[in-house]
């Protein structure tokens, strides 16, 4: 955790009273993020997260800023939604309009791919060009997103203050790496850390990854298992 700088934290001068618990002292106006109680919560978040996982729910990744470029490859790795341009308010609180919007654009795609969009004249297809463009920078981690998602992973809660508020008002768990300037009250996983860093954040990313991969494997064994008990019964 040291060694990837997760110990840093920002300016003394924008430090959020509540973040006091999380601070171990101050070096050259500079906090020092206590890492013994960011271990602390970041273990039970990850216990949550696997169980979570284990029983299918589905895990959002929030990360827009270049910093958390590693939500990106996360996701692709575990075929996971995420948005890593913008938000779009309302993604979470009116779904329903933004999963019609999903369901568009993936229709779309797979009509360009299929050459069904040949039948429209070229002004025609070059708006439909435009609409998929569009989508794939606002929508386009968002994709295998069949609902609404179990749990929310944050990179940096101060950058994604709307996400925060929308799980809030839908009461969706969050898990948020935040810096010493953030509101720990916020989400219910408050993971302390570097969220400046890159490698800060790929260390935070690659325990999410864990907790992920062995709660899939674990969720796997189950199914086995029971299909094996299935078929001895009807034997």
């Amino acid at each position: 955790m040291a060694d990837v700088g997760l110990f840093y934290g920002r300016k003394r001068s924008k430090t959020n009273p509540k973040m006091r618990p999380y601070i171990l002292g101050n070096r050259n106006e500079i906090e020092i993020i206590n890492l013994a109680k960011t271990k602390e919560v970041l273990e039970i978040a990850l216990a949550f997260l696997g169980e979570k996982v284990k029983v299918g729910g589905q895990v959002l990744l929030v990360g827009t800023q270049p910093a958390a470029q590693g939500v990106t490859d996360l996701a692709k790795e575990l075929n996971l939604p995420l948005v890593s341009n913008r938000w779009i308010g309302g993604t979470l609180t009116n779904w329903k309009v933004i999963s019609t919007r999903i369901e568009y654009f993936k229709k779309l795609k797979a009509d360009m791919a299929s050459g069904n969009l040949e039948k429209y004249t070229k002004k025609e297809r070059l708006e439909f060009e435009r609409d998929i463009r569009r989508y794939e920078e606002t929508m386009g981690g968002l994709e295998n997103m069949s609902s609404l998602p179990a749990i929310v992973i944050v990179i940096d809660t101060n950058v994604h203050m709307t996400t925060v508020r929308e799980t809030r008002h839908l009461k969706i768990p969050v898990i948020g790496l935040m810096n010493t300037d953030s509101d720990p009250d916020m989400v219910e996983y408050p993971v302390v850390g570097n969220t400046k860093a890159r490698q800060s954040i790929n260390w935070f990313l690659s325990k999410v990854r864990e907790a992920i991969m062995e709660s899939t494997s674990a969720r796997a064994r189950m199914a086995e298992e029971a299909a094996a008990k299935k078929e001895v019964k009807n034997s």
